[in-house]
């Protein structure tokens, strides 16, 4: 990676290291001693704290409680349901000594926490008056991934929720898989400014342990998909083998529905792939640390003096407007570097004001999603940056839009869909339902169902691959 200032790399030539150079010179992140983990410098985990307080309070305000599980699960714990270990065996760090003595039960360390939350729920868990509990963990996780590492999408420790409920009714189950998704959804489309694809993994792609799996899937501009967020309809499948039951209100044992359902600082990494251009981040303002960021412009003294007042006016204004403001009064740097610096950052606005600003009671606006300048008056200022701001989100939401629709082809033909995929599209095609179909597709093109979206329809037309008649439609790509 270069070691210049500014990003090197166009977004357009070369993907992976435009995408790399973004994270660590936008100071996102950078490279911890340990290969496949990352640090995450103040910058990047202000985004990431700006999502956890959106989700908090979404969860919160429909009677979601956080709690805190430890880091370590013990194998015998973990086996209880092994089908669902299985899924997870070939990623578990483990842990295999204490100072310098052997243990005996290696420990694992989570990958997951189905299996530690549900032992304690069934401590927890005795009556149906105990329920529904609804509980949320946010901590991290660890999968052991060294070799085609990334910052944000494959790492082998990430930050991310996970929400574990227990229910007395599968239907009331039911409903908070879908609840949870559609808040999944408002959180990516309304603050994060990226559209989303709705539905159902195949059985293939569920969670191993789920009866069915709920996605909101998107495609980046490098024609990947990107899984942003899922929820699971778990069914009994784990309240069986760990004892998740309670007495009805016939005083009958009876074994409780469950669910699970996360999402993790991925969405930041597609946050940077979907917004950043050749300068690099372009932050949607409902996420951005700084949602304007005012610049004085001077060569005297004199002119410093009265510049920097009216600055820190204005700062305290549109402070009190709600903004995030930053006053960058930093006199080693230039105002051109300082320019380059917060375009670097993704900063939505920047407010320039200099002594012929000052003389004519106005400020430059320059927004960072199109670079476009407008004069504002003083008095209009607080206003003018709202309007800019909420412009600047539903700009980028649209432009997104444009794109996944841009990459999404209706396709018939497996000839076709083969060059599609390899062009990096999110292809629409009829499915038998078959795995073997599913795999052949895999194998052949490299290339997954994301979604079976929740409004696909049978199709006119037979199975991509075998030719049989179709019983849905399902979106393929290659995935990160």
């Amino acid at each position: 990676m270069s070691k210049e200032i500014g990003i090197t790399s166009k977004k357009s030539e070369d993907f992976s290291e435009w995408y790399t150079q973004v994270v660590i010179k936008a100071q996102l992140a950078d490279y911890a001693p340990v290969k496949g983990l990352i640090v995450l410098r103040p910058y990047g985990y202000s985004i990431w704290e700006f999502l956890k307080s959106s989700v908090d309070q979404k969860l919160k305000a429909t009677g979601h409680e956080n709690a805190f599980l430890p880091v370590l699960i013990p194998e015998s714990l973990l086996s209880r349901e092994a089908t669902h270990f299985a899924g997870f065996t070939p990623e578990v760090f483990w842990v295999t000594y204490s100072g310098d003595s052997e243990i005996g039960d290696r420990l694992a360390l989570r990958p997951t926490s189905e299996t530690l939350a549900y032992s304690m729920y069934s401590k927890w868990i005795k009556s149906w008056r105990d329920l529904p509990l609804k509980i949320n963990f946010w901590n991290s996780a660890l999968r052991a991934e060294i070799k085609a590492t990334k910052p944000f999408l494959r790492t082998s420790e990430f930050l991310w929720q996970e929400g574990h409920t227990v229910h007395a009714e599968k239907e009331e189950a039911e409903n908070e898989v879908t609840s949870i998704l559609e808040m999944y959804r408002k959180t990516v489309e309304e603050e994060l400014a990226i559209p989303v694809i709705l539905g159902k993994k195949s059985d293939k792609e569920k969670f191993v342990g789920a009866i069915y799996t709920t996605t909101m899937e998107s495609i980046m501009p490098d024609g990947k998909a990107l899984q942003m967020g899922t929820s699971h309809f778990l069914g009994q499948n784990f309240s069986k083998p760990f004892d998740v039951k309670f007495l009805d209100r016939q005083n009958v044992e009876t074994f409780a529905w469950q669910t699970s359902w996360g999402i993790s600082w991925r969405l930041i990494g597609a946050l940077i792939m979907v917004h950043g251009d050749d300068k690099g981040l372009v932050l949607p303002p409902r996420v951005a640390p700084i949602q304007a960021v005012i610049i004085p412009i001077y060569s005297s003294q004199e002119d410093k003096d009265s510049v920097l007042n009216k600055a820190s006016e204005i700062k305290e204004n549109i402070s009190k407007g709600g903004i995030r403001v930053h006053l960058d009064s930093r006199d080693e740097f230039t105002p051109g570097y300082k320019f380059h610096d917060w375009e670097m950052k993704g900063v939505p606005l920047r407010i320039e004001i200099g002594p012929k600003d000052l003389s004519k009671n106005k400020v430059v606006l320059a927004r960072r999603d199109n670079m476009k300048k407008t004069d504002v008056a003083f008095e209009v200022l607080v206003d003018g940056t709202i309007n800019a701001l909420n412009d600047i989100q539903s700009d980028l939401f649209a432009r997104a839009k444009t794109i996944l629709s841009s990459k999404t082809k209706d396709v018939t033909e497996f000839s076709q869909f083969k060059k599609e995929i390899e062009n990096g599209m999110f292809v629409r095609s009829p499915w038998c339902g078959s795995q073997k179909c599913e795999e052949t597709i895999k194998e052949d093109t490299g290339a997954d169902i994301r979604v079976i979206p929740f409004d696909a329809k049978s199709s006119e037309f037979p199975c991509i691959v075998c030719k049989s008649p179709s019983k849905t439609t399902a979106m393929f790509a290659r995935g990160y």
